[in-house]
């Protein structure tokens, strides 16, 4: 009897758990399979690309993040991940939820122009949850870009006009202040310089 018993209370436990460590999952998804830049990207600027919509296709919790990869053999140049930023970097999704990542391409002053490509690519952040199959888990979308050819001066140029399309109208209040501190230096300055020589010749 003691035999059955236990016999029934393993089967018990196998049903119980077993069925958890076999079918539950970590998954991923992008809500965009390809992005593409119609407009030449031009060394130095800013730019908004559009976001991307992560979800957790899965039946399990997870931490996620988005980076670059690449493919092995390409015939467009690779874009560097620290071009690239992330908001936010990383986030927790519960089964069937999605968060939308927003992507900023900060493009160096210095890029050699041509064609590039990359993935934006979605996985979980840990892959080591007990009893949950996550083994390269991962969903992208594919980024094309051409960067436009630029000397180093139209690079800083783009940079300047970026920093102050990103940051207006705080960008131009800023210079308005510092504008009007000059004016009001050489003002102040040109007056001082006026008055001493008026009474310079006064005492003459």
């Amino acid at each position: 009897m003691k035999k059955i018993s236990l016999f029934i209370f393993i089967i018990i436990v196998i049903t119980i758990f077993i069925p958890r460590c076999s079918f539950a999952s970590i998954g991923v998804g992008v809500g965009s399979g390809k992005i593409t830049l119609n407009e030449g990207i031009k060394p130095g600027g800013i730019y908004e690309l559009p976001t991307l919509p992560v979800l957790n296709t899965g039946d399990e919790p997870s931490e996620y993040t988005v980076s670059l990869q690449y493919n092995e053999v390409q015939s467009q140049m690779k874009p560097k991940s620290e071009w690239f930023h992330f908001e936010p970097t990383t986030f927790y999704l519960l089964p069937g939820k999605s968060q939308i990542v927003k992507i900023t391409a900060d493009i160096p002053v210095k890029t050699t122009p041509g064609e590039y490509f990359a993935y934006l690519e979605a996985h979980p952040v840990k892959n080591d949850v007990a009893g949950v199959s996550s083994i390269g888990v991962a969903a992208a979308s594919k980024l094309y870009f051409t960067v436009i050819p630029a000397n180093f001066f139209q690079g800083l140029y783009y940079r300047t006009v970026s920093l102050f399309t990103k940051y207006s109208p705080w960008a131009y209040i800023v210079l308005g202040l510092i504008v009007l501190f000059i004016l009001v230096k050489l003002f102040r300055r040109f007056f001082h310089f006026k008055i001493a020589i008026n009474v310079k010749s006064d005492k003459e």
